[in-house]
């Protein structure tokens, strides 16, 4: 195990959506380092209130919402 790393900046409270047309997500904060340096981040999908549980890189490469 290596030195843990500070948390990464994470967009908190940003609407994003998983690709171009899926459903809204809110960002919520950073879990947990992943191995591979990717970090989880909780999000809340807007429709259902589900918490889910996502990559950081996906956040990242997902759209703002429209």
């Amino acid at each position: 195990m290596g030195h843990p790393s500070a948390a990464p900046a994470v967009p908190v409270g940003q609407i994003k959506s998983f690709g171009a047309f899926g459903p809204k997500y809110e960002v919520g904060e950073a879990l947990r380092a992943l191995e591979d340096g990717d970090w989880m981040v909780e999000v809340t999908l807007v429709e259902t209130g589900e918490k889910a549980e996502y990559r950081l890189t996906h956040v990242n490469d997902d759209p703002e919402a429209r």
